[in-house]
């Protein structure tokens, strides 16, 4: 097993102090108190960081509010916020393998496949974003006020920044997922507070450093770590936060959406899925077994847009099962410093035994196992596992799993297709895998997710807008429609 040698510069992050970004300061919780973190390739304890109070949120953010309202950020132009988003992904750029290895030990994956695929995407989305800052446009409007028809008036429309931002962010692409919230952020001249997830909060703290080595004011950009029942909660709850953007699971966000509701925050959610693959007769059968494969089992299934339901047309199933199941068997799980693992760890105990249960459940009910359903340590790993023999309505079709489990349920034409892919609560992500174009562009509109895609999956681009239909959330992140969400649109009418 050829495992990569630690960066000296990882190792030293991982043994620093425990601390926090609150306005200029590192610090720790305010009452002193830590919590653990794991690596998932083992179970071991990797380091500690701070556990907030509600206390330290409430500081947080005020120095995010005092930013915004008081700092030089509030008077930056965009051309500066440009430059200095520019200059923060340059930043990430060069510590790109420190940035890849603390995703890896503290999430599990592959520390080369992050390096090229977790920190890159993130640095090409936050230079994307920065192209935006200088193109935030209102507009002129020739208006006609009926109530007063011998008045002139000159009326046009700002787009203004949104205020202070709550970022919530999940535990499988943390580095990404911070970056998703923070580049349309900074490009608008927003300020931030961020809470990774519970178990993954160290390239949100590294990014902390970057965003200060870059030059941001002190407040624009904080990180409190601690546990979502607490931080969180606080941070939700704030009054001084105008925009909350959270992503993870629909229980979790729906809550977040009712709360902000109350006060009507703004907010953006991306949350839940249960993806269709859908595999025509007419489909290059290799490729699409393949695309299938990795669909599923990319990031050991943690993927939000995962395609854990495959359709296959009847006569080709038990071909393309059979070499989905092939192409598993042959996968070498590990410790993702090893490039030439193909899937990590889960992230946790917790989710190794949620999806346990579940593979557990469908041999209780009777399904096949046509591959895996093993679990191992030390370490949080289960095998990728193919599932069929399972009825449409059942929870393993129905239920989110988020872990390497494919089920898979043959059909017998297009509309038996589209009627299965939309029967679920969720409306993330699908694809078709066919080569009959006007077959494609029939199904595309009748298909009820935020996206489609067509001889892949889950394949993503900085300027595609990316979020759900139904219970997948509210809002998008990526592309123009980002900025429309991280601002306020505001009229002005002038009587001349």
């Amino acid at each position: 097993m050829a495992i990569a040698t630690l960066l000296p510069a990882t190792t030293a992050f991982i043994q620093r102090a425990p601390r926090m970004l609150i306005g200029a300061e590192w610090v720790e919780a305010a009452d002193g108190q830590t919590m653990p973190l794991r690596n998932p390739a083992t179970g071991e304890q990797l380091c500690v960081v701070p556990r907030a109070t509600v206390d330290d949120v409430d500081r947080a953010v005020l120095a995010a509010r005092q930013a915004f309202d008081d700092s030089p950020w509030s008077r930056t132009r965009p051309r500066e916020r440009q430059n200095l988003l520019w200059k923060l992904a340059d930043l990430m750029q060069r510590d790109a393998e420190l940035l890849a290895q603390l995703e890896c030990l503290n999430n599990g994956k592959s520390a080369a496949v992050a390096q090229v695929m977790d920190v890159q995407l993130a640095i090409d989305f936050l230079r994307y974003m920065a192209g935006w800052a200088t193109k935030i446009e209102g507009s002129s409007v020739e208006v006609s006020v009926p109530l007063m028809p011998d008045q002139q008036f000159h009326s046009f429309i700002r787009r203004e920044a949104v205020g202070v931002v709550g970022a919530i962010v999940a535990w499988n692409f943390p580095l990404l997922l911070a970056s998703w919230k923070l580049g349309p952020a900074l490009a608008t001249g927003c300020t931030v507070v961020l809470k990774p997830a519970d178990e993954t909060p160290l390239t949100a703290l590294k990014l902390a450093e970057l965003v200060q080595e870059a030059g941001y004011p002190d407040g624009v950009f904080n990180v409190v770590t601690g546990t979502g029942i607490t931080a969180g909660a606080a941070l939700t709850h704030n009054p001084r936060v105008d925009k909350l953007t959270f992503t993870g699971s629909t229980a979790v966000g729906k809550e977040i959406g009712k709360i902000a509701m109350d006060s009507m925050t703004r907010v953006t959610l991306e949350l839940g899925g249960k993806s269709p693959t859908i595999v025509m007769a007419d489909a290059d059968l290799g490729s699409a077994a393949a695309g299938a494969a990795s669909a599923i089992f990319f990031n050991q299934g943690q993927v939000c847009c995962a395609g854990s339901r495959l359709y296959v047309q009847r006569k080709h199933f038990d071909k393309v099962v059979a070499d989905i199941a092939g192409i598993a068997n042959a996968m070498k799980l590990g410790s993702g410093l090893d490039a030439s693992v193909d899937m990590g760890p889960l992230i946790s105990a917790r989710q190794q035994e949620r999806v346990w249960r579940y593979i557990e459940m469908g041999r209780e009910s009777g399904a096949t196992i046509a591959c895996g359903g093993e679990q191992f340590g030390p370490g949080y790993f289960v095998k990728p596992t193919v599932i069929v023999d399972v009825d449409q309505q059942h929870s393993l079709v129905q239920e989110e799993i988020f872990g390497p489990v494919l089920v898979a349920i043959p059909f017998d034409d297009e509309a038996d297709a589209l009627r299965m892919a939309n029967d679920s609560p969720y409306g993330l992500g699908a694809s078709i895998w066919s080569n009959d174009l006007a077959a494609v562009h029939r199904m595309i509109p009748r298909i009820k997710s935020g996206s489609v895609w067509v001889n892949c999956h889950s394949a993503l681009d900085p300027a595609l807008p990316f979020g759900g239909y139904k219970m997948s959330g509210v809002g998008r992140e990526m592309g123009y429609a980002a900025i429309e969400h991280y601002t306020e649109l505001k009229s002005v009418l002038i009587k001349l």
